[in-house]
């Protein structure tokens, strides 16, 4: 963003990312740190074209601009009469352009950019556009029959905090005890604004439940309504009941997803699952179909997942006993969801450990090279891997089986090492390999370490994962 600002010379951003990553806040920062004093900011509604207008029209009067918009067609020439005055324009949501209703200003701002951009180096200003629907950005600038194709000059994609940044976070206001992190992580992932609301409600150290009743479930709790208002309201019917499946099952297959959807659907319905399924990987990038390491791209041994945490959280857990917040005891209902939280942070365990792997190798940290992603192995019958990891260049193998409760390693390592006998089967240019059997939990104690290690396995807690990073 810095150097975008410090060219001072016609610029075209785009920048996506999930709703709350900190889209708006970057900008803001960036622009107070470049000293840039001409801005307007924008957010523009889900409406129609009056609707636009008159949500353009209350900002300039915010930022105390005498200029005043009719028409959409008015809207791209302000635009580009601003960008020209040294103005940086931040339009946010852009995404909602792409409803048909809405989608002629991108016509009107692209005879605007293509005339700022013919004369660049005598424009100081410039645009910003951000959106949280990665679909929809992508096909208003990115699709070659799109009007904007082609006129962004730099984009932006931000994704979650990586696991130093949170654990920096735990550090300097928490904790950084293991269990604390997977808590914490399973919920809010890598999301600023969730950790934020938590050390501003003075909850970020707390105990687990008590962070959940002052997040969730008291009148003025911060995140009580984030997954309705910002991922669930533009979804109806039968995407609600997939997403609510997905939550309660992760990792079922398109055929399981089917036969859970004929139990409650007319006849007829169930031949939709594959639309449903599509429009939530493609378009909001709510799941998605993870296939087991070295598969063919269109092998058939899919499993579906929900790509967010704290939608999985929301939907698994936490959806329903906020909803009964008014019925039943407070204490209650935290308890439940607690208890709820805590079998799906088994699956996100997984998820963790695999992002931490996949951080050590890219830092240069830790007894073991990644030479592609870490993933999980599955067949049909009972072979299951948790994680198998990969060091092509010294010719190493890790297989890891991951469980919450550390009790549950040493009994593991028998299904593990069946597992892998069936995976060499079906690899056959491993066998040469090194082979490395690892237990992974939050926290192992000295007993199970040692009943690890005695089956000739490597024993690693999640805080021996991240205390180098």
């Amino acid at each position: 963003m810095r150097d975008v600002l410090g060219r001072k010379r016609w610029f075209f951003l785009q920048i996506t990312g999930r709703r709350r990553i900190g889209k708006t806040a970057l900008i803001q920062q960036a622009l107070r740190h470049a000293g840039v004093e001409k801005t307007l900011y924008v957010q523009i509604p889900d409406s129609d074209p009056s609707g636009v207008v008159a949500a353009c029209n209350g900002y300039l009067e915010t930022f105390g601009l005498p200029h005043r918009i009719s028409s959409l067609a008015e809207l791209a020439k302000l635009v580009g009469m601003l960008a020209r005055e040294g103005y940086v324009l931040a339009l946010d949501e852009f995404q909602y352009f792409h409803r048909k209703k809405l989608f002629d200003f991108c016509s009107f701002l692209q005879a605007e950019v293509d005339e700022l951009a013919a004369d660049a180096d005598r424009v100081p200003g410039g645009l910003i556009v951000s959106g949280s629907i990665h679909a929809e950005m992508t096909a208003l600038l990115e699709d070659r029959d799109a009007p904007l194709f082609h006129r962004t000059t730099d984009v932006l994609e931000l994704d979650h905090l990586d696991i130093s940044s949170v654990r920096e976070i735990l550090l300097s206001h928490a904790d950084d005890s293991p269990e604390r992190l997977l808590f914490l992580w399973n919920l809010f992932e890598g999301v600023p604004k969730f950790y934020r609301d938590a050390y501003e409600r003075g909850v970020l150290g707390a105990d687990r439940r008590a962070l959940l009743e002052q997040l969730f479930f008291s009148s003025s709790s911060p995140l009580r309504n984030e997954a309705d208002n910002w991922f669930l309201r533009e979804l109806r019917g039968r995407y609600d009941m997939v997403l609510q499946y997905l939550a309660s099952h992760p990792g079922c297959t398109n055929a399981d997803i089917e036969a859970a959807l004929a139990n409650v659907s007319p006849a007829g319905e169930v031949s939709q699952v594959g639309g449903y399924l599509q429009t939530l990987s493609q378009r909001y990038r709510m799941i998605e179909r993870r296939l087991p390491i070295f598969a063919a791209a269109r092998a058939r041994s899919g499993r579906y997942y929900i790509r967010d945490n704290f939608l999985r959280a929301w939907l698994s857990a936490l959806q329903r006993p906020v909803s009964a917040v008014a019925f039943r005891p407070v204490e209650a209902l935290v308890k439940q969801a607690d208890e709820r939280l805590a079998t799906v942070e088994g699956y996100g365990l997984e998820d963790l450990v695999a992002q931490v792997y996949e951080e050590r190798s890219r830092r240069g940290i830790g007894d073991f090279s990644l030479t592609e992603s870490i993933n999980g192995y599955w067949d049909r019958g009972d072979v299951e891997i948790d994680l198998v990891a990969i060091d092509e260049d010294d010719k190493r193998i890790r297989f890891g089986s991951c469980k919450r409760n550390d009790t549950n390693l040493p009994s593991s390592i028998d299904a593990l090492e069946r597992s892998v006998h069936r995976f060499m089967t079906a690899h056959k240019r491993f066998r040469q390999w090194h082979i490395e059997y690892i237990c992974i939990a939050p926290s192992i104690c000295d007993e199970v370490r040692q009943a690890i290690t005695a089956r000739a396995a490597i024993p690693q807690s999640l805080g021996d994962l991240v205390a180098e990073l």
